[in-house]
C-alpha cells in the first residue's frame, strides 16, 4: 500500500530520498524520471534488460560510488528501450565498456604471452583468464578464436565509445566472448542469463 511502491520496481529511474538508521536505509520519497515501460511489451528485450541489471548489480559495492557504470547502464537501457538496434552488439558494447570501467579492459594490441604486436590481418585467439589476445604461436585449445573483424570492432568501440554502437553489425560484435569474459569475473552466476534469447 506504499505510495512509492512503483519506485521499487525493476528499471525504476528516479531521485530517491533515503533515511538512514544504523546500517539500514529506508526510501522515504521518490520522484520518478523513467520506467522504461516499453520493455514490458517485448519479452526478449525485457530479458536482456534484466540481464544488464543483474550484471551491473554483480559489480557494484555498497557505499562505493559507481557513476561511470551507472551512466553506462542508463545509456544502454535507453537504447534497448527506445531504439530498434539489435540487442547483441548493444550488450556486447556494454560488456566491453563495463570491463574498462571495472579495471579489466581486454588487451588487444599485443599477444599477452609473448608481447608480439598483432596486425589487423593476423589470426588471433582470446585468453579470458589473462584478459587479452593471443597470437598463433602462443594459442592453445583453451583460447577462443577471434576474427579480424571482431578485433577491429572491439578496438573501435574502446576508442570511440558508445557513439560507435549505432552502426555495429550484429555478427561482428563478439557477444559470446565478452559475455563469458565478464561473467567469469563475477563471484556467482548471472541468473538472468538463462532468459536471454537463443536465436
Amino acid at each position: 500500500r506504499s505510495p512509492i511502491l512503483n519506485a521499487s520496481e525493476l528499471f525504476a529511474l528516479g531521485d530517491f530520498e533515503l533515511y538512514q538508521k544504523g546500517a539500514h536505509l529506508t526510501v522515504i520519497s521518490a520522484q520518478m524520471i523513467e520506467t522504461f515501460y516499453p520493455l514490458r511489451a517485448d519479452f526478449d528485450r525485457l530479458a536482456v534488460g534484466t540481464y544488464l541489471l543483474n550484471v551491473t548489480e554483480g559489480f557494484i559495492q555498497p557505499g562505493v560510488p559507481a557513476q561511470e557504470l551507472f551512466m553506462l547502464l542508463l545509456h544502454t537501457l535507453s537504447r534497448l528501450t527506445f531504439t530498434d538496434q539489435p540487442w547483441r552488439p548493444l550488450v556486447a558494447g556494454f560488456l566491453l565498456h563495463l570491463s574498462d570501467c571495472e579495471g579489466f579492459r581486454p588487451r588487444l594490441q599485443h599477444c599477452i604471452h609473448c608481447q608480439k604486436r598483432l596486425t589487423d590481418a593476423e589470426s588471433t585467439w582470446f585468453d579470458p583468464r589473462e584478459g587479452g589476445l593471443v597470437c598463433y604461436d602462443c594459442h592453445n585449445k583453451l583460447h577462443a578464436p577471434v576474427s579480424a573483424a571482431q578485433v577491429h570492432w572491439m578496438r573501435t568501440m574502446l576508442a570511440k565509445g558508445s557513439a560507435a554502437w549505432v552502426d555495429s553489425p550484429e555478427m561482428t560484435a563478439p557477444f559470446t566472448l565478452l559475455r563469458n569474459y565478464v561473467e567469469s569475473r563475477l563471484d556467482k552466476p548471472v541468473k538472468a542469463a538463462a532468459m536471454l534469447p537463443r536465436d
